[in-house]
């Protein structure tokens, strides 16, 4: 009963982010002259392909590179997995992120299939959650990057969009250090479960309460094992922070490229990527699907400075398709295909 709630619960939230998507691509298209997808398709068309093809390439790489970052975490413990798995983990985080409010299905969906590999709840929380903590500063060391390539390319957003990247780079830094006292301190996770298990035992909710509180123990010691191994040792938390910075890197180029491939003056590139970086700062933190709506706005208030209305919202468009909504549908395609093999070698 509760995993058929779930189901119901993601798909409900597929069709609400369906929804939003479909909404929020056709205000731009409205917004930028009435764009049709038919003149774009000939804007795409009359583009030039390598570059192009480097940014869809580039987006993917995205999707690749968060399964080699966590696999490069697990590699500092016995329970070491392929990067085919890693990419399963990755999509199954991108996908779930993408259609739920704060990102909150993604890390919970990807430990489901790192446990359904065998790796223990506490080893994956742990995992998962150095990930997340490096994949946070990322973005936080690529805006500050993005100011020393191009000092002026903040001040070119507008007052509202100032006031959200400010807000997001504020609201960033707590939650990286936040994730850092997780690892350091398992008692901020594990003490309210506790309390939660007591809570709905007395509510007559849950039953075997002695039995759930030695579990959640278990997941507990296997946490504070797996956080002080990867912690303590700098090549881990060096080469977590690496994969997460070169894969914040490959989706926040794609602009850039895409930006070349109409044309663009090469000169403005570093602009337009730095222009990227701090427009990521400020939706990351939006409690909304993939920062739908905010992240256009953002991309847009940045690029028209530079580039010009019209060209701003074809890079936009492309863009942004390229880099969430593309790598969010072979996101789910992956997932889905990963869980017919899983299910089939069960059987």
């Amino acid at each position: 009963m509760q995993y058929k709630r779930k189901i119901h619960k993601n798909i409900i939230w597929t069709i609400v982010s369906l929804i939003l998507a479909v909404s929020t691509i056709r205000l731009v298209l409205k917004e930028g002259n009435n764009i049709s997808l038919r003149e774009l398709t000939t804007v795409i068309s009359s583009s030039n392909k390598i570059f192009l093809i480097l940014g869809a390439i580039s987006s993917l790489m995205y999707v690749w590179f968060e399964g080699v970052a966590i696999c490069s975490i697990l590699k500092s413990t016995e329970y070491r997995q392929s990067k085919v798995k890693g990419l399963l983990y990755s999509t199954s985080d991108i996908y779930f992120s993408a259609i739920t409010p704060s990102a909150s299905g993604g890390q919970p969906a990807s430990a489901y299939f790192m446990i359904k590999d065998g790796i223990p709840a506490g080893i994956a929380t742990a995992t998962l959650i150095l990930n997340i903590m490096m994949y946070t500063i990322s973005i936080l060391v690529l805006g500050i990057v993005s100011v020393i390539i191009s000092p002026n390319a903040f001040w070119g957003f507008s007052g509202f969009a100032r006031f959200l990247i400010y807000l997001g780079f504020t609201i960033l830094s707590v939650l990286a250090f936040f994730f850092y006292a997780l690892l350091k301190k398992e008692k901020l996770i594990f003490n309210p479960l506790k309390k939660m298990i007591f809570f709905l035992y007395n509510k007559k909710i849950i039953n075997e309460k002695d039995k759930k509180l030695s579990k959640l123990e278990k997941i507990r010691n296997d946490y504070t094992v797996c956080s002080s191994l990867i912690s303590g040792k700098k090549r881990v938390l060096v080469s977590s922070f690496i994969w997460n910075f070169i894969q914040r890197t490959s989706q926040m180029i794609v602009p850039m490229l895409i930006y070349a491939s109409l044309g663009g003056n090469k000169v403005a590139m570093a602009t337009v990527f730095s222009k990227q970086c701090l427009t990521t700062i400020g939706y990351n933190f939006i409690p909304i699907p993939g920062g739908m709506g905010i992240a256009d706005y953002l991309m847009i208030d940045s690029f028209i400075e530079v580039m010009g209305e019209q060209m701003a919202y074809n890079v936009e468009l492309i863009s942004r398709g390229m880099t969430f909504y593309i790598c969010v549908f072979i996101s789910g395609i992956t997932i889905l295909v990963g869980y017919m093999v899983r299910r089939n070698r069960k059987k």
